[in-house]
């Protein structure tokens, strides 16, 4: 994981909660990064901008994000309303790594049904160990 990350924030609706509950046993635990769950809390049925706003209002230069609900979808479009946010829907390692390199995306937005966990790890691999490539690709983000 890159130098000037020091946390990173995860939350999730309902659907969203076993992968959540996966990633913060298995993957984040495992490589001793710094986190912080924002809930949800259990599968009972919550709205998921809640707990994206609750992620975004936590986002500095100094963290990332982790998002999680059924498809993914809704929790990037709630975060990406947030002025300081570049969350990005991924669904592969080669989306994840990209979004780093050429988007400085500082959430990632995951899908909670269904997954398949060797592909949540590696795509989280490929986004945490990529670095933003600046470049041009930094005055492109700017105009965002």
């Amino acid at each position: 994981m890159f130098k000037k990350i020091k946390k990173v924030f995860i939350a999730s609706d309902h659907a969203g909660y076993p992968l959540k509950q996966l990633i913060i046993k298995e993957f984040l635990s495992k490589k001793s990064i710094n986190f912080q769950d924002l809930g949800a809390n259990s599968e009972k049925s919550v709205d998921y901008p809640k707990f994206a706003k609750k992620l975004c209002k936590k986002i500095n230069v100094t963290s990332m994000g982790i998002l999680i609900c059924g498809t993914g979808i809704g929790v990037s479009i709630s975060a990406n309303r947030h002025k300081h946010i570049r969350a990005s829907l991924c669904h592969n390692v080669n989306s994840a790594k990209m979004t780093r390199k050429h988007n400085d995306s500082n959430v990632i937005c995951l899908q909670g049904r269904p997954f398949v966990k060797k592909k949540i790890f590696a795509m989280l691999n490929a986004y945490f160990d990529t670095e933003f490539e600046e470049g041009r690709h930094k005055r492109r983000v700017e105009q965002l």
